[in-house]
């Protein structure tokens, strides 16, 4: 599942327009209306670290996974940087081994979407429950089904400019019914803006669709009872407009 590659290197370039801040805030506002006391995260598919910092910064003590050494070492310069001592290491979800307990596990940016198989993501929330304590947080998010269904990936370019190279990327979607899931098709172009020499990487990103009720089981099998699913854009009530959701879970 090491999907990023030589993408990582680029990947704070196509992503300069996220707002980190604001989504940490919002994770704040859930850990607050879901949790109690919630002092320290363990971040599952950390990537570069920006949201752990941005929660650093609102007073969590934060820890980070990912399955990319790339990332991981993009995450460590950013914190420091930052001047945040935030403990991130390369691990997979579905394999790692908590040293500690934390009061939530957060997973953000669709990776548990990245858990294709019911084996994943069973591992995946296995892994998280052996991290908290009764009563702890689990909040991740996902590719929700009924948005998904009603709203079918398309074709999407996206065309960025960094102080030396246009970045082109062509996300080519590929639907699979019997997994429900979708094959994204990755082709970026790098071109260097003095000489006009192109490179290109190409890589395929595998993502599942979740509906509410598959997730559930899932949780209660692994120790989770869920609490609830809202959509990613509004926090509010999810509906087949909402193509990412939020679910939230607390252990057993």
């Amino acid at each position: 599942m090491e999907v990023f590659k030589d993408y990582a290197y680029y990947y704070n370039a196509f992503y300069q327009d996220k707002d980190y801040a604001s989504e940490s805030r919002q994770i704040d506002i859930l850990l607050k209306r879901y949790g109690s006391n919630i002092r320290k995260i363990i971040n599952y598919g950390c990537g570069t670290g920006k949201h752990d910092i941005e929660l650093c910064k609102l007073g969590y003590q934060c820890a980070g996974i990912d399955m990319s050494s790339l990332m991981i070492n993009i995450a460590k310069a950013n914190s420091r940087n930052e001047k945040f001592d935030i403990n991130f290491a390369v691990a997979d979800i579905r394999e790692y081994e908590p040293a500690q307990k934390f009061d939530a596990v957060i997973s953000l940016f669709h990776v548990m979407s990245y858990q294709n198989t019911n084996n994943d993501i069973l591992a995946a929330f296995r892994t998280a429950r052996k991290a908290l304590n009764r009563g702890g947080i689990f909040m991740f998010d996902v590719w929700y089904g009924a948005g998904v269904l009603s709203d079918k990936p398309a074709v999407r370019v996206k065309e960025i400019q960094t102080d030396k190279h246009k970045l082109l990327r062509i996300a080519r979607p590929v639907m699979h019914d019997k997994t429900n899931t979708v094959d994204v098709c990755y082709e970026v172009f790098i071109i260097d803006k003095e000489t006009n020499e192109t490179n290109i990487i190409r890589e395929t990103h595998h993502m599942r669709y979740f509906f509410r009720p598959e997730l559930e089981y899932y949780l209660k099998e692994c120790g989770f009872e869920l609490i609830d699913n809202l959509d990613c854009a509004t926090l509010g009530t999810t509906s087949y407009d909402s193509w990412t959701s939020y679910f939230i879970a607390r252990a057993i």
